[in-house]
């Protein structure tokens, strides 16, 4: 068993469904930052069987939204001085704004620069989202 040190100060995205972390931490653009980070992938778990983890030994700005996108079920534990004192858990965001592009080649975001496209959440179970321009859905994960 590897022995991972405790956090003094940081972030813990923990219950990542076990062959997503990597996705995150590249989503995350976890690779551009000076800070230890460390992805820990098919932990045993109770809960879940098998489950990935990600420690952050620093404070950034995460954004909620493309990991309730990537992954609905973690929970983003918040370390300072050695101690948990914040946690959040997440679900699917019902609005995404930014960050998805529309997959439909008729849609007028295929065709003129839009900077800010929203979607909106139709189907939970799918992780399908409707693009406000064209009625398309698509999903964060659906490759171009």
């Amino acid at each position: 068993m590897i022995n991972v040190s405790k956090l003094k100060k940081g972030i813990i995205i923990d219950h990542i469904e076990a062959g997503h972390g990597f996705e995150i931490y590249k989503e995350l653009h976890l690779n551009d930052i000076d800070d230890v980070v460390v992805l820990l992938k098919n932990i045993p778990s109770k809960k879940m069987k098998q489950k990935d983890l990600i420690k952050i030994e620093t404070d950034l700005p995460i954004d909620m939204n493309v990991l309730g996108l990537i992954d609905p079920n973690v929970t983003i534990n918040f370390v300072k001085d050695g101690e948990m004192y914040k946690k959040i858990k997440l679900t699917l965001p019902k609005v995404v704004e930014g960050i998805m592009k529309c997959k439909n080649p008729r849609c007028i975001t295929q065709h003129e620069e839009v900077k800010e496209i929203k979607f909106y959440l139709v189907n939970e179970d799918k992780k399908q989202y409707r693009c406000e321009y064209c009625d398309a859905y698509t999903t964060f994960m659906e490759k171009e």
